[in-house]
């Protein structure tokens, strides 16, 4: 048998195909059972978290076993073969040793070095377990990756090099800044009750929150995680502290209502649709904007009650009356900083469109248009055309010789319209997302997501550290190979052993009866050296192809073992499932 994994994750499928493949609890269960049930493999295992699916099996057939997983993958993440295929790769024998070595390690994270994933990768083990669905190989190979893990986080300072992914989302919101500054006195909103949003509120709790509301489906989880909150970060002012923390918890229906208190939002539930939509978002941000846009125009905010926050018009391109104008006024309306008298309005018009559109200017009246009160200072007066006047002089003269207006070759600058600081901070750690992907447009709001972690932790740099755990990985991979080679030839040397203890009592049983008078004494005594004699030719033959078995293409001298001694394939076959059974019953927790 032969250990295969195959996979995709945040370094080989984009995010938006990551997020149609997750699984929920109940296809993870179904997938595990069929892989099983299939022809090729005979254990499984599924490693399945917020940014990778990684389906682990035992297989006899190489070629058959990663079309089947494949295919059950596709079958099961609902994603059809040809579109997922690309985003998938494999790893057979001990280059999949090698990639589960360094994924427990935190080498393959999206946020090197974060720990969380020991814990996704206990989870996995003991789900396999609970479905019967890991054998031997997969026990031992997800056993050793956790102590792998743990220590490459003892032994180095990877721990350094990157930070859970709670901790790198809520610094992304906090643009670079320090946390505690940041998250100090804001209230926050936690949805979900999981291991991800229990994390997060932990982590904003102990950054200096004023308050942290929790809501989930089940509202006792969501009760459960309020009490230990409060229990633990809620006590500090009586130890001198001001940064008291007060945890409640909210039912789900509660979170629309919730999110127009709060300052922060983190979401990571296992919904299979958007748990906060743009419109949502909009509404609890709506009313807190209108002040952040007055003071980004350095004008007073306008703090009348039942202002909606939003951004007035910008003013009209027009000079008012726009008859005669050969440009597509519709089309640059309400456009920040586009003049229609400017180069950019002319660039590449025929000579007689360019005329009509001088003399509209000459003859252009500005009686209809007036600056609006959202415009911005600074910008283009659309009632002055005088700034452009030696620009379109200059422009005819040009026509005139090459019979058109070269293409311009420098965008003309065009001022920004500034959008406002953030007033609500939302951190999607879902997947699928939790909160919709157009909330990145909404003024006021700042939303850090799976998608956007990955693109502000792909140019992290790597620490020292990292190698030392990379040379770890590498150590520990030699070392489960070895071992695992030994333990393939280990029921052929027991059956080889065994086969010799019963030549030996055969012989004592013949020599018994032709010298019935033989005392007791005497008869120990020859047994015990015939097994002395046995035992002497046995070892060193033994023990040699234990040590070249454990090397690299080791695996044919237990072949050649069974073949020179005419060993029992069933016999060996036997000592193998006794061996399996005793380590099931003696299997203890990771």
């Amino acid at each position: 048998m032969s250990l295969l994994v195959v996979g995709l994750s945040h370094r080989s499928a984009p995010v938006s195909v990551l997020e149609r493949a997750s699984l929920n609890a109940d296809a993870q269960v179904k997938l595990l059972q069929d892989t099983v049930a299939a022809e090729p493999a005979t254990e499984a295992a599924l490693l399945a978290t917020c940014n990778r699916i990684e389906l682990y099996a035992d297989v006899d057939k190489f070629h058959a076993g990663v079309a089947e997983l494949s295919t059950l993958l596709a079958q099961h993440s609902g994603v059809g073969l040809e579109e997922l295929t690309p985003y998938l790769y494999v790893h057979y024998e001990d280059r999949a040793v090698h990639h589960l070595f360094s994924v427990a390690c935190g080498l393959d994270s999206m946020v090197v070095g974060e720990g969380q994933i020991l814990g996704q990768i206990k989870d996995s083990l003991a789900r396999a377990q609970d479905l019967h669905s890991a054998g031997r190989l997969l026990n031992d190979l997800f056993q050793q990756a956790l102590r792998v893990g743990k220590r490459a986080h003892s032994e180095t300072g990877i721990d350094r090099a990157g930070q859970s992914l709670v901790t790198f989302g809520l610094e992304q919101l906090a643009q670079g800044g320090d946390i505690q500054e940041w998250a100090r006195g804001k209230k926050a909103l936690v949805i979900g009750a999981g291991s991800m949003s229990s994390l997060a509120a932990a982590t904003l709790a102990r950054a200096g929150v004023a308050e942290v509301v929790v809501a989930n489906r089940t509202f006792d989880r969501a009760e459960r995680l309020a009490h230990l909150l409060e229990e633990q970060y809620g006590q500090r002012l009586m130890e001198g502290d001001d940064t008291d923390v007060a945890a409640r918890a909210v039912p789900m229906e509660s979170v629309p209502a919730e999110l127009t208190r709060a300052d922060v939002a983190v979401s990571c539930t296992g919904a299979t649709g958007l748990v906060l939509t743009a419109e949502a978002v909009a509404a609890a941000a709506e009313g807190r904007t209108a002040v952040l846009w007055a003071e980004a125009d350095g004008e007073e905010p306008d703090r009348t009650p039942g202002t909606d926050g939003q951004r007035g018009n910008l003013p009209a391109t027009s000079l008012g009356n726009e008859d005669g104008c050969p440009l597509d006024l519709a089309s640059v309306q309400n456009t920040a900083g586009f003049s229609v008298l400017g180069e950019a309005a002319v660039a590449g018009m025929a000579a007689a469109d360019l005329e009509q559109h001088a003399a509209w200017v000459d003859n252009g009246t500005v009686g209809g248009a007036q600056r609006t009160a959202g415009a911005r200072p600074g910008t283009i007066d659309p009632l002055d055309p005088a700034p452009d006047a030696d620009a379109i002089a200059a422009l005819a003269a040009t026509v005139a010789t090459v019979g058109r207006i070269p293409e311009r070759r420098r965008p003309e600058p065009v001022e920004e319209a500034p959008r406002p600081q953030p007033v609500l901070f939302l951190l999607d750690l879902a997947m699928p997302r939790d909160i919709d992907a157009a909330v990145h447009r909404l003024a006021g709001v700042r939303l850090v997501d799976i998608e956007s972690l990955a693109e502000a932790s792909a140019g992290a740099p790597m620490a020292a550290d990292v190698d030392q755990v990379r040379r770890i990985v590498s150590d520990e991979v030699a070392a489960f190979g070895a071992a695992l080679r030994a333990a393939h030839i280990t029921p052929t040397v027991v059956a080889l052993r065994t086969m010799a203890a019963d030549v030996v009592a055969g012989e004592i049983a013949r020599l018994d009866g032709r010298l019935p008078g033989l005392d007791d004494k005497h008869r120990a005594e020859i047994t015990q050296t015939v097994r002395r004699v046995v035992d002497k030719l046995l070892h060193a033959p033994t023990v040699r192809v234990k040590q070249l078995a454990a090397e690299p293409g080791g695996a044919g001298y237990a072949d050649a073992l069974r073949t020179l001694f005419d060993l029992d394939p069933e016999t060996v076959a036997a000592v193998s499932r006794a061996e399996d059974s005793t380590t099931e019953k003696n299997r203890g927790p990771a």
